[in-house]
């Protein structure tokens, strides 16, 4: 008669080995947005922001992760950061941080400096970030909001990474779409973010 208690014994390190294995495959095929109020879904449900619209879209093929904050500034997205890589273990980093630093006059030398720290952590988790570009209002004068756009596209022709459109340029133009607040996108402009973003990320992401 067969011992099923050795039959267990002697396949239980593989057993344990080949869940370990499934488990950081599904941990790794994961999109992580690190952002802010733009992406957070700013007054209102967290399943009506856009990286929770894309995630069903995508069907989780890959995982949509949204670690976005309200009020997140690039310092503040830096420290959650290591948390959030050891937690989800994403293979794709998006970093949409930056506005809340531009709306307060933070030095463009200090938010590219926690950019690029940003940036140097996710390589570290053997991850890869994707950089979307920021833009400030015109009102904030163009010799800061030119030193402040600029920091992205020179941080993603440095490290080489894709530098993904900001989405807010287009949300801007329709009214419906705003928020009261005349910054934040409105729940309304939430699925046409999710296909704007789709077209942008979906190339970077699932045909590798």
């Amino acid at each position: 008669m067969m011992n099923f208690n050795n039959v267990f014994r002697w396949h239980y390190p593989f057993l344990f080995f080949l869940l370990l294995l499934v488990s950081r495959l599904a941990a790794a095929d994961t999109l992580m947005v690190l952002g802010d109020s733009l992406s957070a879904g700013y007054r209102m449900a967290a399943t009506e922001a856009w990286p929770n619209l894309l995630d069903k879209k995508w069907q989780q093929q890959p995982r949509v992760v949204n670690a976005s904050i309200s009020g997140d500034t690039v310092g503040q997205g830096l420290a959650r950061l290591p948390g959030l890589l050891k937690q989800h273990q994403p293979q794709w980093v998006l970093i949409e941080l930056g506005g809340n630093d531009g709306l307060r006059g933070f030095p463009p030398q200090t938010i590219e400096q926690d950019l690029r720290k940003i940036i140097d952590g996710i390589r570290a988790a053997n991850a890869r970030p994707l950089l979307m570009q920021i833009r400030l209002p015109a009102n904030y004068g163009r010799r800061y909001t030119e030193a402040f756009s600029d920091i992205y596209p020179k941080l993603a022709q440095q490290y080489d990474i894709p530098l993904v459109p900001f989405f807010m340029e287009q949300v801007y133009q329709k009214p419906e779409w705003m928020q009261q607040d005349g910054i934040h996108p409105a729940p309304a402009a939430q699925p046409w973010i999710a296909t704007l973003m789709d077209q942008a990320l979906a190339p970077l992401v699932k045909h590798e």
